[in-house]
């Protein structure tokens, strides 16, 4: 067996990750889906935890030796009922699509009618896009935001939900920068007999916190992802109903995974416990401070934002207007040190891989203690990008203002660290 350090052992990996320490260490963090997590669950996630199987869940193994990996899953269990208030949860699933197709799996039928919200405007491939397995198994039906305010009209939703009849109805996005109301969701179910499936991967956190309503009272089955504002590692969850957590159970071992991730579920503890200390509502506080900052400093520089602004921690830069392609500015952004990803726009005329907009999130920035003043900072550079994105010194002097930011703002987890726990 190899005993040798990473860096001895396998010198091209662990440059790898040096690398993409250093990147994450020097570019601004604008992907609304991603975050730092502490050293405490980095540790977690590359713990020895890793090497034990762990097929059924806690005190219903298929394997011996559980007994401790029982105490980490238990934990986590109880730790996410305590932070969300719901009455089930499952942590086992490995990501946020298996959460999603675990729902679906529990009570649908191949065929079976769903309305998700359209992936072009902020709803999930897994929510019914045609090329992935939702849409290839399932019948889904997408409802859409309204041409001139770009949100939902709620009225229009529940319409649609009588004259189509689903059997399930998805709330819940990746791009959409409004608050959504689940009451609403919830009488669209009830006018025609459905039941409600609340995917809040993005908003975990400011769910968490009471910063955005919960869709607990009203939704059937609710998923997140444990990254994203959540902070923790990359993974997912399902909670639920009493009534519906046999068959959620059932479907997520054995009907689509098998052994968990039980290292990735001691880290959804620490984050999980992390979450319910009192300084974690200030800084979900703050990502929403942030994107306010940075929305309504964009739109001073005159960039339009979808919808006019942002409630959450995304937004949706669009380009639509001046014909620049999300994919352009992508690369232009990327190349003066701040990454973000090109992403579709309601009603945009370009293909999904070109896209005319530009997604931008907070909750990353806001981890490494940057505020106001550095949103305003911040929306300057992108405001110099996209003004003159074929333009080189341009972003060169925007990369240099970049790394001036950067080093004012350690990340939580070294360089060094991340290396070792590898």
């Amino acid at each position: 067996m190899n005993t040798k350090s990473l860096q001895e052992f396998d010198p091209e990996i662990y440059g790898a990750i040096q690398r993409e320490a250093a990147r994450q260490t020097d570019k601004i963090e604008l992907i609304a889906s991603e975050n730092f997590v502490s050293p405490a669950v980095l540790s977690a996630a590359g713990s020895i935890m890793t090497n034990k199987y762990a097929e059924g869940y806690p005190g219903k193994r298929y394997y011996g030796g559980c007994e401790f990996v029982d105490e980490a899953e238990n934990l986590a269990r109880d730790r996410a009922k305590e932070l969300f208030g719901c009455e089930h949860v499952n942590v086992q699933p490995h990501s946020g699509s298996q959460a999603n197709m675990a729902v679906y799996f529990s009570y649908l039928d191949p065929s079976d009618k769903v309305m998700g919200l359209d992936l072009s405007h902020g709803g999930h491939l897994t929510h019914g896009h045609p090329i992935n397995f939702t849409g290839k198994l399932f019948n889904f039906v997408s409802y859409q935001v309204e041409p001139d305010s770009e949100v939902i009209d709620y009225d229009k939703l529940i319409a649609q939900a009588r004259s189509e009849k689903p059997k399930l109805i998805v709330a819940g996005a990746s791009a959409y920068p409004r608050k959504l109301e689940f009451a609403r969701f919830r009488e669209a179910a009830d006018a025609c007999g459905a039941r409600l499936m609340v995917d809040i991967a993005h908003i975990a956190g400011l769910v968490a916190t009471g910063l955005h309503e919960s869709p607990i009272p009203y939704a059937d089955y609710v998923t997140t992802t444990t990254h994203k504002t959540l902070r923790g590692p990359r993974g997912g969850m399902i909670m639920c109903k009493e009534e519906f957590a046999a068959d959620i159970d059932r479907t997520v071992m054995p009907g689509i995974q098998g052994g968990p991730l039980m290292h990735i579920i001691a880290a959804k503890a620490v984050a999980f416990k992390e979450a319910l200390e009192p300084k974690f509502a200030d800084y979900q506080r703050q990502i929403i401070s942030n994107a306010q900052a940075l929305a309504e400093a964009l739109m001073g520089h005159g960039q339009k934002l979808v919808s006019g602004g942002t409630d959450t921690h995304v937004m949706l830069l669009s380009l639509i207007d001046r014909g620049i392609s999300g994919k352009k500015i992508e690369k232009a952004l990327d190349k003066a040190g701040i990454t973000a990803n090109k992403n579709t726009v309601p009603f945009d005329p370009k293909k999904p891989f070109v896209t005319s907009g530009v997604r931008i999130g907070t909750p990353a920035v806001t981890t490494r203690g940057m505020g106001e003043n550095e949103m305003a900072e911040i929306a300057s550079m992108i405001n110099d990008v996209v003004n003159a994105y074929d333009d080189e010194t341009v972003t060169a002097n925007v990369a240099d203002r970049v790394k001036a930011l950067c080093q004012r703002f350690p990340l939580p987890t070294s360089p060094a660290q991340s290396a070792e726990v590898v």
